[in-house]
């Protein structure tokens, strides 16, 4: 039996699909969409309208942005020879918050996944290696420390090693307060090979 109205339930379907988004916080979303006043609702809509329209891969570090560069690619403040190569705008975004590193980024969109089907090809790798034949000093690879970020930082150092470019990996390891003995012996290890000179 049908509980909402037809428009309701569709407006809650569609909320559900965002990720994250399960079915009770869609009808959250919605019931406070519809209650909203009509601007703060035209306002959104208008927003998604827009980002969906404008929104494109920025033709340097291929992050989204709405011009043709990043604010990041177009800041003469950062180290534009210093290249952190991330798999999302997600990621680029959590570095960014902590306002520490001045370089410029490269987004990937994705990671190399034999299983799922995603190769070399799928994600931003040509456009990565374009950049390369400038002047870099330094590539920092940030992949995530899942099988698939892995296997793309193996893949890519493979292939940045033989440029002559300084290469190196993010850091993993034992998180903030956590406890050693409920850390798995592979971040272990990381936290390890990672240590640092006191």
């Amino acid at each position: 039996m049908e509980y909402f109205s037809k428009d309701i339930a569709r407006l809650v379907t569609e909320l559900s699909r965002l990720p994250g988004v399960g079915q009770k916080s869609a009808q959250r979303l919605a019931f406070h969409i519809i209650n909203a006043p009509a601007e703060q609702a035209e306002a959104l809509s208008e927003a998604i309208r827009r980002a969906k329209s404008n929104i494109h891969y920025c033709k340097t570090c291929c992050t989204l942005t709405d011009e043709e560069e990043c604010p990041i690619c177009r800041s003469a403040e950062r180290d534009h020879q210093l290249i952190m190569v991330v798999e999302n705008p997600r990621d680029m975004s959590a570095y960014e918050r902590t306002g520490k590193y001045r370089g410029v980024y490269h987004v990937l969109h994705g990671a190399i996944s034999p299983m799922l089907g995603i190769g070399p090809d799928d994600i931003r790798l040509k456009e990565l290696m374009q950049r390369l034949s400038g002047e870099v000093r330094e590539v920092i690879i940030a992949t995530n420390s899942s099988l698939e970020g892995e296997t793309t930082a193996t893949y890519l150092t493979k292939l940045i090693k033989p440029l002559g470019i300084e290469l190196s990996r993010i850091a993993s390891g034992v998180p903030v307060g956590g406890d050693i003995e409920n850390i798995d012996e592979v971040t272990l290890l990381r936290a390890l090979d990672g240590r640092v000179r006191l």
